[in-house]
This record gives C-alpha cells, structure tokens and sequence, in this order.
C-alpha cells in the first residue's frame, strides 16, 4: 500500500506511527506532517486543496490510500473530488464524501439525523437570527444550565453551555446577530443539558459493516478538576472505568447500529471513521455530538491500544470487508498527557525551542504542534506535545507519562497533573 495521511498534529502522528508498523505499508507520506511524522513517514508539504496539486501527487506517487485526518478537508469535499475523477477513482479515500460529513459539518443536520434513526440525544430545536426571539422563548422552557451550539465547525470552539438565562440570552444574541463564530454561528442548536459521565467510541465503517475502536475518554479543560476554558483536549485515556461490557452493548444496539443503518438508508456514501460524543446518564448511553473522523486527542490512546493490522483495516474498509475481520486490543490502560504552550487557549508565543526529547524512553511522543529549524524542534502551537504511555493500570500508565514529561522541557511548557481524576 502506498499511502498519504492528510493533517499536521498528534492525530495524524499517531495515525502514521500506526501504519508504520504495517507490513502491508510500501511508501507513506504525510502532507504537510510534522517533525514527529518525518521520523516515520516522509513529509510532503504541497497544497492539498488546491485539487490539481492534490491529484498529480496522487498520480505521480501511485498512491492507492488517502486517509484525511482534519475535519475541515472532508467537509470541503476532499473525498468528493477524489471520486469524483475518473483517474482516481480506484483510489481509496478513508474519510466520508461531503454529504457524510456534514454529521460534523452542521450540528443541526446531525441532530435531525439522530431524531430520525431513534439515536439517543437531547432535546434540541435550532434558530436563526430570524428566529431569534423564538430561541430566547426555548431558552425560558429548559432547565439550566443551558447548551448553544454553532451549527458549523468551530475549531472546537463553538459549544457554550451558560448556567444564567440572562447570559444564555446574550450569548444567543452574540451568535446570531454578533456572529460571534462567524459563519459557523448563522444558525445556532439550543438542547437540553445532559449530566452524567462523557466518553468517546469510535468506528471505522464501510457504509455496511463496521469495527469498534477502544473506548476512550478524553480532557477539554484547561484546568485541574476540569475547571477554566476548553480546549482542543488536555490529554486522554484508554479503557474507561465505567464503561464495561454491558454499556458497550447498549452504544452498540443503540447507537452505533442504527447510525450505520442510517447512513445506509438516507444512502450516505460514507467510509472511514465516526467518532460517537457519548455521555452516560443514569446508565443510559446518549450521543452529544458525531465527528466524522478520529478524535484529537483520543487517537494518540486508542491507536497504541489497537493490536490490529491498521492498514489492513483501511483496505478492508475501502473493499467493503470489514464484516471479515477481527478487531484486537491491548489490555493494558493507555494514558495521553498533552503539553501545551503557556497561556493557550488565549494568546500564547511559538518558536520555543524543545528540549530533552532525545531522553524519553517510556513513552510514545507524539508532536502535535511542533516545526523543525535549524535542527532544533520548536514549539508551534498551542497544543504541542502528547505523551502516551501504557500501565498496569491508570496510576502506572500516569505516572510513566508524568515520568517523560520531566525530561522535556520549553519555556511555557504546561500541562494538566490529573488526568483521570474522575475515574
């Protein structure tokens, strides 16, 4: 097989760091990649929306799979224009066409997804600025505290959920007459708040057939005992406590199924990987949201943990045999720690030279935001490093990861010492 992942953070890493070690895997590339997938696949920096470039390097390369890993590229309709050309068409595209991706891509459409295929999930209704003082009427009927959603995407961003209907009200208000998440806010779902326990499941489907992924449950808080700003993700871990046999099936009878058989009868065209939001009330599995791809930093657990041929997987997913293969884990607890620059998720500075790389020898790093100069390794985002490491159990798997993270340093470096703490 000869590959290319598309994305540039810990995700794709993984990703590569998985196909890596597939015997099936001839050539693999990442565009634009980073200095972790350098280490493992040869980076290609050209600009993969602009299709001409994307197809020629498709064509000149003999590539055979593309796996896109950003939500962005997909929602554009990547997959679409790969398909859609008659000299690629035997090209397999691990990420749904357009229409698919839209589980993510619009928030409403997912909702009404769900409502259709009796999904489990929150009451919603969504408006727009026409319908605004409509929306601030829902908001008087729910119990606080109150959920707004963008409709679009929102690099994560686009979730409030506001204890005080006065806020809710003037949050409502920025969003739609404000454009506060620009165009992703037009058109904004308002639902009821959930409480309970949120984990993360992932599938790889063909549009018939699927395989379950490790559970896993990942940290969007910025600070200790989940407090402070949301963020792109604090770090992960693999399995879940709460989340055994039992609860599995239900997400599988109840959600998983009939999102596949759904995809099936609205006939969605969609291969690659569904990322299930899910929350746990009062034992009972509900879906918060649908990602059309893998999680970030969910991956950087679950892929370690997947003892699985990942190649052979992809291409059972491209020819439409997923239902032949076995899936197997590893049964050791994964756990990520993700370090990040200092003041992100506001304002923060890049360029910070990383040190002591060379030393970690018990954990995998995979480099979310990082860029090589000079051969020093700089910091480049505001999620920079993760750090997966495996244990016995939680507290061995965090403490080899806490272990790793002291031999690293640069100026800023920050990260959450309690992932986990819920478990």
């Amino acid at each position: 097989m000869k590959i290319l992942v598309i994305g540039s953070g810990g995700r794709e890493h993984a990703i590569c760091w998985k196909l890596a070690q597939s015997k099936l895997v001839e050539n693999l590339y990442a565009c634009p990649g980073n200095p972790g997938t350098a280490q493992i696949a040869k980076n290609v920096n050209f600009d993969f929306e602009n299709f001409e470039n994307l197809k020629d390097f498709i064509l000149n390369n003999s590539i055979d799979t593309v796996v896109v890993g950003p939500e962005a590229p997909l929602v554009n309709g990547i997959h679409d224009q790969i398909s859609e050309d008659e000299s690629l068409s035997y090209v397999n595209v691990i990420g749904p066409k357009k229409h698919g991706a839209r589980l993510e891509g619009s928030k409403e459409f997912s909702k009404k997804f769900m409502f259709r295929h009796d999904v489990p999930t929150a009451k919603y209704q969504s408006f727009t600025a026409e319908t605004l003082e409509k929306g601030e009427a829902f908001l008087e009927t729910l119990t606080p505290p109150f959920v707004l959603k963008a409709d679009g995407l929102a690099a994560g961003k686009g979730v409030l959920i506001i204890s005080d209907l006065q806020t809710a009200k003037e949050e409502l208000n920025n969003m739609l007459l404000e454009a506060k998440f620009g165009d992703a806010g037009s058109t904004v779902v308002i639902e009821e708040f959930l409480d309970g326990l949120e984990f993360s499941v992932f599938a790889l489907t063909d549009g018939k057939d699927y395989v379950i992924l490790p559970v896993a449950k990942d940290y969007k808080r910025i600070g200790e005992g989940d407090t402070g700003l949301n963020t792109g993700g604090m770090g992960a871990i693999s399995p879940v406590s709460f989340v055994n046999d039992i609860m599995m099936q239900k997400v599988e009878e109840r959600i998983v199924k009939p999102t596949v058989a759904g995809l099936k009868k609205d006939n969605i065209d969609y291969k690659g990987f569904i990322f299930f939001g899910l929350i746990e009330v009062k034992g009972e599995p509900f879906v918060i949201e649908y990602n059309a791809r893998l999680g970030d930093p969910e991956t950087e657990v679950v892929l370690p943990r997947l003892k699985s041929d990942f190649a052979e997987l992809l291409h059972a997913c491209g020819n439409g045999t997923l239902a032949e293969k076995k899936i197997e884990f590893d049964s050791r607890t994964a756990v990520t720690v993700m370090t990040v620059s200092g003041g992100y998720p506001g304002g923060y500075s890049k360029g910070k030279e990383i040190i002591g790389l060379e030393k970690v020898t018990n954990s995998i790093v995979f480099h979310a935001g990082t860029r090589k100069e000079n051969n020093k390794i700089l910091t480049s985002g505001g999620r920079v490093l993760a750090f997966t490491s495996f244990g016995d159990d939680k507290q061995e798997a965090l403490l080899n990861s806490y272990k790793s993270i002291y031999k690293v340093d640069y100026s800023g470096m920050t990260y959450r010492k309690d992932i986990g703490f819920d478990l």
